[in-house]
C-alpha cells in the first residue's frame, strides 16, 4: 500500500494522447476529454399545412402527418405481417421497419423476380455473360438472356434441333454466338460484371459448366445435356442466382430500352414499381404480377395519396429522418384529385372485368342447363342474383358490397375455414382451387370498393 502511495502522484504526471482525442488524458480523473465525431443526419424540411377543403386530403393529412405514420398505419400493417406472403425479412423489399422503408427509395425492382411473366421490363437488369470454351464455337462473351434447367432424360443432340421443353439445360442469348459449328463438347464460363472499392469495372468468372451442347439455326439458344451424374452441378449453378437480361422471356432487354425502374422512385410515384404493383400501371403502362397486397385489402383513397404525397417529395439523396418530417400535402400534385387514386382502377368492374372471370372459370358447372348448387354464372340476371343470400348459408349474401370477409362467393373462391365444401373452382389435377392470384385480387378489389356493376 506504502508503495502504490508513492507512486501514485508520479502517475498523475503523466500523460499520453490517444488518437480520436484531442486532450491529454488524466489517469488520476478517470476522464478521457474528446470532442466525437459523429454523423449529421439532415433535418426534414418544413412544409405549410393543407389548407383547403377536400376531405380525402384533410382526412389523410389528418391520419398520416409524416411518413412514420403512413409506415406504421398502413406499410407495417398491410406489406409485412405475413410471413412468407409480404415483404419482412425474407421477402424483397424489406419493409418491415422505417429504416427499411426508407431504403426502398431508388432501390432496383428486379431482385426476387419469382415467375418470370410477372417480371415487368423496366426492372430487367443487364444479364450476365457467357464465354464459350469448345471447337467451332466463338469465345466472345455474349449476355445471358434467361437460362432454365428442364429435368428428364437428356435428348441426343446430334439427330437434329432440340425442343424448347426438352429435358437440359437452357440457355437464351442476346445476340448470336459466333462459330459455325452446331453441336460442340465444351465448357461455358458464366461471367458478371462488378464494381470494387476503387470504383473501377472488374470482371468476375462465378461458374461454369461443361458437357455437350447444341445451337439453334440462328445460334442465340444455347442448350446443354445434363445426365445423371451432371443434375447436382447444373442446380447449384442455376441456384447461384444467374442475372437474367431478359428474365420474363418476352425478347426484350429492359436495361438496354431505358433507365431501370425503381421500388420507390423519388418525385415520381407513378413512375415507381411498388405503387404500380398496387395500381397495375406504371406511367399508363400495364405492369405484370398480381395486384398488391396479396394478402390484405387494398389501400383506401387517402392511405394512396398519403403514399403518393410522400413519395413526390422524397428527396434523391432522402434518408429516414425524411421519414419524420411532415408530408406536403399542400404542394402534392395527387392532393389536386385524389379521386384518380380509387385503387379500383380502369376495368375492374363486373362488366369489364369479373363477368369474365366468373364466366371463363365458373361458367362450365354453374351454366344455365344444370348449374351446380343453383347457381347460374352465365346469361343475363347474374350480377342481381349475386347480390342475394347464398342458397347453402342463407344469412351471408353472395356478394355484399364493402365487405370480402362477409361475401359467401369470395370467401368460396379463396378456400375459407367458414364455408363447407371444396375451395371453388375446383381442379381435379391439383385437388384445389384454379383461380390466379390476380383474379382473386381482383375479385377482393371489386367488393371492397362498393362491387359496381359498370362504370
Amino acid at each position: 500500500m506504502a508503495m502504490y502511495l508513492r507512486l501514485a502522484p508520479s502517475i498523475a504526471l503523466l500523460a499520453l494522447v490517444l488518437p480520436g482525442c484531442r486532450e491529454y488524458v488524466d489517469y488520476n480523473s478517470g476522464r478521457i476529454d474528446f470532442e466525437p465525431e459523429r454523423p449529421q443526419i439532415d433535418e426534414a424540411p418544413e412544409v405549410e399545412p393543407y389548407a383547403g377543403d377536400d376531405e380525402i386530403v384533410l382526412e389523410a393529412q389528418t391520419r398520416f402527418p409524416t411518413g412514420l405514420d403512413l409506415h406504421k398505419k398502413v406499410i407495417w400493417r398491410t406489406c409485412t405481417p405475413n410471413g412468407g406472403v409480404c415483404h419482412n425479412r425474407k421477402e424483397y423489399p424489406d419493409l418491415h421497419t422505417p429504416a427499411n422503408f426508407a431504403a426502398a427509395f431508388s432501390a432496383p425492382c428486379n431482385v426476387q423476380p419469382g415467375e418470370f411473366g410477372s417480371v415487368y421490363d423496366g426492372c430487367e437488369r443487364p444479364g450476365d455473360r457467357i464465354v464459350y470454351s469448345g471447337y467451332g464455337f466463338d469465345s466472345e462473351p455474349v449476355e445471358v438472356g434467361w437460362v432454365q434447367y428442364i429435368q428428364g432424360d437428356p435428348p441426343d443432340i446430334e439427330s437434329g434441333p432440340v425442343a424448347d421443353d426438352a429435358p437440359g439445360l437452357h440457355i437464351q442469348l442476346a445476340s448470336p454466338l459466333g462459330g459455325d459449328e452446331p453441336n460442340s463438347f465444351g465448357t461455358a464460363d458464366f461471367i458478371r460484371s462488378f464494381i470494387n472499392d476503387n470504383g473501377e469495372v472488374q470482371q468476375s468468372a462465378y461458374g461454369s459448366y461443361r458437357t455437350g451442347w447444341t445451337l439453334s439455326a440462328d445460334r442465340t439458344h444455347l442448350f446443354g445435356v445434363v445426365q445423371d451424374y451432371q443434375v447436382d452441378d447444373v442446380q447449384e449453378l442455376v441456384g447461384v442466382g444467374i442475372v437474367m437480361g431478359d428474365a420474363n422471356r418476352n425478347g426484350i432487354f429492359g436495361a438496354h430500352a431505358g433507365t431501370p425502374v425503381s421500388m420507390l422512385e423519388p418525385g415520381d410515384p407513378l413512375g415507381s414499381y411498388l405503387i404500380s404493383r398496387m395500381r397495375g400501371e406504371l406511367h399508363g403502362e400495364p405492369v405484370p404480377g398480381s395486384r398488391m397486397p396479396l394478402a390484405n385489402a387494398p389501400l383506401s383513397i387517402s392511405e394512396m395519396l398519403a403514399l403518393f404525397c410522400l413519395v413526390e417529395g422524397f428527396p434523391e439523396d432522402g434518408d429516414t429522418a425524411m421519414l419524420s418530417g411532415p408530408i406536403d400535402y399542400n404542394r402534392c400534385d395527387a392532393a389536386d384529385n385524389p379521386e384518380s387514386l380509387n385503387l379500383l382502377g380502369d376495368g375492374v368492374t363486373w362488366e369489364a372485368r369479373i363477368k369474365l372471370i366468373l364466366e371463363f372459370n365458373c361458367g362450365g358447372c354453374h351454366n344455365t342447363d344444370d348449374p351446380q348448387g343453383g347457381l347460374t354464372l352465365l346469361g343475363d340476371g347474374v350480377y342481381e342474383r349475386l347480390l342475394e343470400p347464398s342458397g347453402q348459408l342463407t344469412e351471408m349474401n353472395l356478394i355484399e358490397p364493402g365487405d370480402p370477409e362477409n361475401s359467401y362467393l369470395y370467401l368460396k373462391l379463396i378456400g375459407d375455414e367458414r364455408i363447407q365444401g371444396l375451395q371453388m373452382p375446383y381442379n381435379p389435377l391439383t385437388g384445389a382451387g384454379s383461380l390466379d392470384q390476380a383474379e382473386l385480387a381482383d375479385i377482393e378489389t371489386w367488393i371492397v370498393n362498393g362491387a359496381i356493376e359498370d362504370e
